[in-house]
Formats: C-alpha cells, structure tokens, sequence
C-alpha cells in the first residue's frame, strides 16, 4: 500500500480507534451503584461525534418499589411496566417538559409570529383584566412573571380539574403577584402554561398539535407526547423514551439542527443558553440544591457549558457543548436529597469518559 493512501486509511480508522479504546467501566460502575437509590432502575445514553456512544440499562425493581408502582397505578387507573429500562421506555419525565415547550414556542419566535419583549395581554386579555398583561413571553420562559404559583402538587390537582386551558389562563389570572415582572424567579409551571396560550390563539391550533408537528415529528420522536388529560401541561406533563428524547438533545447539541433539518435557528437556541437570573433578581422558590445554577428559556445552566432541564422523577437530560456531547439518564423516583450532586457527578465522569 502506498504511503499516501496508508495514511488516509489510518485517519479515516482514527474514530473507530477512539471509540474502542474508551473505557467505560466507571460508567458502568456509577450506573450500577446509583440504579438502587434511583427508584430501582435507570437508562443512560450518550451522544458524541455524530453517534450513540454509549447506551445501557442498570438495576431493577424490588419488592418496595413494584408495590409502590402498582399503588400509583391504581390511583391513574393503569397497569405500570416493572420490567428493566430499555432506550425505548416512554415514562413521565415531568420538568425535562420545560426544555421541549420552550423549544416549541421558539419555532414562532423564529417564523416572527411571536416577539420575545411581547407581553402576554395582546392575545390574554383577561390578564390584563387583573393586572398581568404587561407580563413578556421572555419572563413567561424564565420563570419571571412575578405570578406567586401555588404549591406544585396543589397545581396540578387544580388544573386537573379543568376542562379547557381559557379556564386555566382565567384561574392564573387571578394568582396574586410577589413582585414585578422580571424581578423575581419562581420555578413553576405558570409562565409555559400562558406562553402554551398563546401560540395556541396565534396559530388556531391546539398545543399538542403544535408539538407533534413542530418538535416531535422532524425530530423523529414517535414516543413523546403530553398524554390526554382535558388540558396539556407544558411543563411537566411531557412522556418520552431515551431513543426520542436524545434525537432532541443533538439538535440542541447540533444548534437547532437535526439530521440536514432546521429545527430551531441558531441565534435561538444561543438565547434559550443566556442564564436570566441575575445578581438583582429575588429567587423566590428554586427546587432544593439549584440555586447554585442559572436559568435560561426551559433550560437550567451549569457553568458556561452545560444545560440541562432535570424532571421531579429523576430524569437528567443535558448537553456540554465545550465537550460537545449530550447525555439523558431515564429514572423515575421521588427522593430528593443528593439528587443533584448525583447529577453533577455524572455529567463529569461523562467528561472524564468522553474527553
């Protein structure tokens, strides 16, 4: 073989050198040390140069935590999978919703039917009507509308109980405020739920359907929905697997760009990255262990290089774009104490792994 086609052979192996001396063993180990304390089971994939680097499932169920399922079942009228996780497992992911919803409203901020500095009053007069209409769709992203929001389980209980998201948007506009818009971050469901409402007057269609056809279809994500209940949550009612919610993770990865298909432009996923908690903002309510963190548009920021949108179930989806690499870790437990320690560990073994 002459030199130079030796050396063109070598440079294109060069990849597949790389991804087979990877030792993977520390993932593994974590993987299969956290699963217990984790609900029991748990699915992580990664994401690197183009592939799938890395995907496994870890633990199982014991006799607690299957009862504990079952019990939760019964309340939701449904039979739950005990089985181990697969890349295909659809569960609730609850708060890893936010980085998908504000995602999807995005894609209007984009076609320009919708400004980022518009307020909400324009197409929800009823907020104006109580004194909330000067509120922004930004605000509405970053958990700034000043809107004091109730308890997250008394919420959704209350939101169950509606028949139409008008209902929901009149019950919002009733909330009391705790301080101006855009002085004071509250992690709530409240200012998705308003931006849901409005891309669904500007469009004339409803949220679902604007998901389906703006994320989950050109994202090749079959399995991702917001259920059925009378009016979707954009927050936290999001269902999704390892396979499809990954194929959303490289379009942000890949800035707004997913297999030659423009999802999201550029300059918007930057502006989603742009922490909004500045030193002069009131932190109302963080969940426990994120105020060391920042917040962007559906998205937590971790350092100047990664961002993520962890749910209430466990669920840890995030990008590292100095790495240049994504990751999602499937779960679905309760527990909060060290949860986010757990998550940092994670992310930077990942690097370690994958440098």
């Amino acid at each position: 073989m002459r030199p130079y086609f030796l050396l063109l052979f070598t440079v294109m192996l060069l990849p597949f050198f790389a991804l087979a001396q990877t030792d993977f063993k520390q993932l593994d180990q974590w993987l299969d040390k956290n699963a217990p304390i984790m609900g029991g089971r748990a699915y992580l994939v990664l994401y690197k140069d183009g592939k799938i680097v890395y995907s496994r499932s870890a633990g199982q169920l014991n006799g607690r935590q299957k009862m504990g399922l079952r019990m939760m079942g019964r309340m939701f009228g449904q039979s739950p999978d005990l089985t181990p996780f697969t890349i295909h497992s659809k569960i609730p992911v609850a708060s890893c919703s936010k980085w998908l919803s504000a995602a999807l409203v995005m894609t209007f901020v984009d076609e320009g039917k919708l400004h980022l500095a518009d307020t909400v009053g324009t197409w929800l007069p009823v907020l104006s009507q109580h004194g909330k209409g000067n509120i922004t769709i930004s605000q509405c992203l970053s958990h700034l509308t000043g809107i004091k929001a109730p308890p997250i389980r008394e919420g959704f209980k209350e939101q169950a109980r509606m028949g139409s998201m008008d209902e929901v948007i009149a019950n919002i506009a009733t909330l009391d405020m705790e301080g101006k818009p855009g002085t004071v971050f509250h992690y709530s469901s409240i200012g998705l739920q308003i931006a849901a409402a409005i891309i669904e007057k500007i469009s004339g269609s409803d949220f679902r359907t604007l998901f389906k056809n703006r994320i989950s279809i050109p994202l090749n994500m079959p399995d991702t929905d917001f259920g059925d209940a009378a009016v979707p949550e954009p927050a936290g009612g999001g269902n999704s697997t390892p396979e499809d919610y990954m194929h959303f993770l490289t379009m942000i990865l890949h800035k707004g760009e997913y297999e030659g298909k423009r999802i999201l432009s550029e300059e918007s996923v930057a502006v989603m990255q742009v922490n909004r908690i500045t030193p002069d903002i009131r932190i109302a309510f963080s969940p426990a262990g994120a105020n060391q963190f920042g917040y962007g548009y559906g998205e937590w920021t971790i350092g100047t290089h990664t961002v993520t949108s962890p749910g209430l179930f466990g669920s840890f989806p995030w990008v590292n774009k100095e790495k240049h690499y994504a990751g999602f870790l499937l779960t679905f437990y309760f527990q909060q104490e060290g949860r986010n320690e757990r998550y940092i560990a994670l992310e930077q073994l990942a690097d370690q792994t994958l440098r």
